[in-house]
């Protein structure tokens, strides 16, 4: 009897152990952890944080030079203008007109009048000295470069350019002279100009001819070598 009863108990213990087993196993086996695949979110988080940094700088970030280049001019017939504007297209300057206050007329401009305006001022300087409406440029101090135009009279620059010459300090500043004319050659009008100022480095100019072309006008920049 103790016999049978210890193969009883033998078998019964035999049986729960092998329920005990299968339990395990089947629960080894569902229990994959969701956390070894990355989130949806982190790549997205980690693309978005790479593309902004390679995002260009805006607009506003970026500081652009302003032009440093001055046109000024006196021009009795627009033949002097007309380079002028070209000049300016050209090099991105600014343009500055001198205008006499009182402003020369038709008949003022008569060179063959002996007692036209101009004759009566080349004949006596004391009546050259011509007002103009302003002779100062606002931000002077910024062009270092200072284009200077100006129709010949009798071999010299228009005097009505004088007075701005004489009021401004080119010290610094790179100064090209430039002149129109139907014959007359620049002569050395730059030359006078520059001892007018007694400031500035002047250098050589150019006459051009009354009909003044663009193509004149970007000849000659180009030769100049500008940044």
């Amino acid at each position: 009897m103790k016999k049978l009863t210890a193969i009883f108990l033998c078998f019964a213990m035999a049986l729960s152990l092998a329920a005990c087993g299968n339990t395990t196993s089947s629960t080894s086996e569902s229990s994959a952890p969701e956390s070894s695949v990355p989130p949806a979110s982190s790549e997205a988080s980690d693309t978005s944080s790479t593309a902004a940094s390679q995002e260009p700088a805006s607009p506003e970030e970026t500081e652009v030079e302003a032009g440093n280049t001055l046109v000024v001019y006196f021009s009795a017939t627009g033949n002097t203008e007309q380079a002028a504007t070209y000049i300016a297209d050209i090099t991105g300057g600014d343009l500055f007109e001198l205008e006499p206050a009182d402003p020369y007329t038709d008949e003022d401009l008569n060179y063959n009048n002996e007692d036209s305006r101009v004759s009566q001022e080349y004949a006596d300087e004391s009546l050259r000295d011509v007002e103009l409406v302003s002779d100062t440029v606002e931000n002077w101090d910024s062009y270092d470069t200072v284009f200077i135009g100006y129709p010949i009279w009798w071999g010299i620059a228009a005097w009505p350019t004088d007075g701005f010459v004489e009021a401004n300090d080119f010290t610094g500043k790179t100064v090209i002279p430039f002149c129109t004319s139907s014959s007359s050659g620049l002569g050395e009008s730059g030359e006078r100009l520059a001892e007018l100022a007694g400031t500035g480095d002047w250098q050589e100019g150019m006459r051009f001819r009354s009909s003044v072309s663009e193509g004149d006008v970007q000849e000659w920049l180009d030769s100049l070598s500008l940044s």
